[in-house]
């Protein structure tokens, strides 16, 4: 060959070239969205890119809460007939065990350190946090009557509870493993959001229909809106100008403005039993689980607008979107 070196040096380039097109490739993520059917016993998962179901998931008896691990690994399915959570490998969408849970368990939630699994007990009254990965039971905590969910606040330091007979919100350390405040709400109280910096607490109230702002460094309520009939799923956008509200009976996506609680806009959402809502990591989209249409609505955030309406299982209940690694 007449330029040996000149050969080599071309072979070695292209080598690299692919070598840091392959860890690109490797290190790139898929969103995913995974929705829990109460009647259907199942987990749809969604490709966010194309907004197709591409996976179903077996669970247990009334699936109704869902929450990832912050490294992206386990999915964990509280299931509210069966007693216990179903644990799931989000790379293959494969079951990896049945945990027992509390009685009756319903909304869960994990802190952002990945070490604790809070879970409530609905009938039971109070609230289990689970160590994790071991699973050891750290403690069960009293709360209200019929706890709803439970939300981990921004820094990880609280965990909120909304107590849908009692009509209010319990605040628990999650350190020391107790209630430190306990704040009177709306009837029904159904969802918890809060502000991207965390000073602020949303609860969302379904039968009287509103919304009640918490101030969460003095645990009092700052203001309260109106909304309209059944009020429960909430997001906030990433930059914190719009808080998203799912209405079970009026059928609608209400917007607000999140600097002065002004209603934008309200969005129609057929079919029945809007509920619980997950935002896009770049809030681009809103998806919405619409129970008596066995549909998840994907909403537009820039134009308001419904998108599409996905068919999933039967009664969509809970939903969260994550990024998936490859």
């Amino acid at each position: 060959m007449k330029y040996p070196f000149r050969f080599i040096y071309l072979l070695i380039s292209v080598l690299l070239i692919v070598s840091v097109v392959s860890d690109i490739g490797f290190a790139q993520t898929r969103l995913r969205a995974y929705v829990t059917n109460e009647k259907s016993n199942d987990v749809h998962v969604i490709d966010i890119a194309t907004d197709k179901v591409i996976a179903k998931i077996p669970a247990g008896d009334r699936p109704r809460g869902i929450a990832i691990t912050p490294d992206k690994t386990r999915i964990y399915v509280s299931n509210g007939k069966s007693n216990d959570m179903t644990l799931i490998d989000p790379v293959t969408n494969k079951v990896i065990e049945t945990i027992p849970g509390p009685e009756d368990p319903e909304g869960l939630n994990i802190t952002p350190d990945g070490k604790q699994l809070y879970i409530v007990s609905e009938n039971g009254g109070f609230t289990r946090v689970l160590e994790l990965p071991s699973h050891k039971q750290l403690a069960d905590i009293p709360v209200g009557l019929e706890p709803e969910t439970v939300v981990i606040n921004p820094d990880g330091a609280k965990a909120y509870v909304p107590h849908e007979s009692s009509n209010d919100v319990y605040v628990i350390s999650t350190q020391e493993h107790k209630v430190v405040a306990k704040i009177p709400v709306g009837q029904n109280p159904r969802g918890v959001a809060f502000s991207p910096d965390g000073k602020r607490a949303y609860v969302s109230n379904e039968r009287s229909g509103d919304l009640y702002v918490l101030d969460t460094e003095k645990n009092q309520v700052l203001e309260k809106v109106k909304l309209g009939e059944r009020p429960v799923g909430i997001s906030v956008s990433p930059d914190g100008k719009r808080i998203y509200i799912a209405h079970g009976k009026s059928d609608e996506v209400k917007v607000l403005d999140g600097t002065t609680l002004k209603e934008i806009t309200s969005i129609p959402v057929q079919g029945g039993r809007a509920w619980w809502t997950a935002l896009t990591p770049d809030g681009s989209k809103l998806y919405v689980t619409v129970g008596r249409a066995n549909s998840v609505a994907v909403i537009d955030t820039a134009s308001n607008k419904v998108l599409t309406m996905i068919p999933v299982g039967e009664l969509p209940w809970g939903i969260i979107i994550t990024e998936i690694p490859k």
